[in-house]
């Protein structure tokens, strides 16, 4: 019995830890943004998507995805990018977006868009996903201006789907 205490002990205690651990795992910029700061997203969530600008003068942004960056770097007209970081659609983790392998367009639906663009930091990667998803390999002005170009249709896209959530939502109630 005592043995039985012993282990039960020490098996909690390493749960704790693993507990622990994943947390201290969450991503630092996922802590210090965990919300788009204009759609209200959750970058957990989107960790595949989501993006980090830092500027210059100190500040940053943590966004969901590429379309929201792009609303920042519009609206942040006077501010220069130091660095600009994606989540790699497999891995999750930062990388730099002008070095990441991005597709452009393709089967699987983007996030705030209806033409997707996934950031990847191995091309290998990027072609894989192509076979299955397709899209058009890309680099990141080429899905920063697909951003751009989409920037309309894509917003009246997100107002008519959160007007049908809204009149969803008072059709409960």
């Amino acid at each position: 019995m005592p043995r039985l205490r012993i282990f039960s002990g020490i098996f909690m205690a390493m749960v704790i830890f693993a507990g622990t651990a994943a947390l201290a795992q969450k991503a630092a910029d996922i802590q210090q943004h965990p919300n788009c700061k204009y759609c209200g997203m959750d970058r957990e969530k989107f960790a595949h998507s989501r993006m980090l600008i830092s500027y210059e003068d100190g500040t940053a942004t943590g966004t969901c995805s590429i379309h929201c960056l792009g609303l920042d770097l519009s609206l942040s007209i006077d501010k220069t990018p130091k660095a600009i970081q994606v989540g790699d659609f497999n891995t999750k983790n930062l990388t730099d977006a002008e070095k990441a392998f991005w597709v452009i367009g393709g089967k699987k639906p983007g996030v705030m868009t209806k033409r997707a663009k996934w950031a990847f930091e191995k091309k290998a990667d990027a072609e894989s996903f192509i076979k299955e998803n397709e899209g058009q390999l890309g680099v990141f002005d080429a899905a920063i201006k697909a951003t751009y170009e989409d920037m309309y249709e894509d917003t009246k896209m997100i107002r008519e789907r959160r007007a049908k959530k809204r009149m969803m939502k008072q059709e409960h109630k």
